[in-house]
């Protein structure tokens, strides 16, 4: 399996990158009270932090609104994933733990200020690309919609969309059945190479501690 950046991506972005995380052998359980802890305190302090300081100041945030508009779509209708989670912690709405990959998922998304997707592999077919949607793009999300991808961001396979930063499908979506997993990172474009690979091999690391299994890394673009 391998995948791509589509050129009409870097073509309006050049700097813009992401990180593949490939992990095997893993165990996907409820998550450890460590990790419920971790997630409870970050968001507790991400709210009195945004007592001073509305959502749009955060500068992952910032960035990647910016990308947003860029590649075509409205930033304030459909917003990138861990905006949509900030917004719900500013309201004292905590995001609740379902189990340890998309918990450990969330809070790597939340602390780093960047959407974030984990994928089942074995649900995946073929290779993946990742496009910016058109009109026809679209498929049934884990918020419950129909979700229409125009001018957003997404991964498909040959089946068809499956992930975007804005939410992922259900039809990928990582299980405590789940062995093999693909971890899909949107990096900042402000970020070098080098600190990608650093921030994405240390999430690789910490994501096995609690898993079990191996992990290998690339960064794309």
């Amino acid at each position: 399996m391998s995948v791509k950046l589509d050129d009409s991506i870097v073509k309006i972005e050049p700097t813009f990158k992401i990180g593949i995380i490939h992990y095997t052998k893993i165990v996907v359980t409820s998550s450890p009270q460590m990790l419920k802890g971790r997630l409870q305190l970050f968001q507790e302090q991400l709210f009195f932090e945004m007592d001073d300081k509305v959502v749009t100041d955060f500068d992952g945030i910032k960035e990647w609104r910016a990308l947003w508009k860029k590649f075509g779509a409205d930033p304030n209708r459909y917003r990138p994933s861990m905006e949509a989670m900030y917004r719900r912690i500013a309201k004292q709405n905590y995001i609740t733990p379902m189990h340890s990959a998309v918990d450990l998922n969330n809070f790597f998304s939340m602390q780093y200020e960047i959407p974030m997707g984990i994928y089942d592999v074995a649900k995946i077919q073929g290779d993946i690309t990742l496009i910016i949607g058109n009109e026809d793009t679209k498929y049934n999300g884990l918020n419950g919609r129909e979700n229409k991808l125009h001018n957003i961001l997404t991964l498909q396979d040959d089946i068809g969309p499956f992930g975007s930063p804005f939410v992922d499908s259900v039809r990928t979506a990582v299980s405590e059945n789940t062995t093999t997993a693909l971890q899909v990172v949107f990096l900042r474009p402000s970020i070098s190479k080098e600190d990608g690979e650093q921030l994405v091999t240390s999430m690789g690391t910490m994501f096995t501690q609690i898993h079990g299994g191996d992990f290998d890394i690339t960064i794309i673009g």
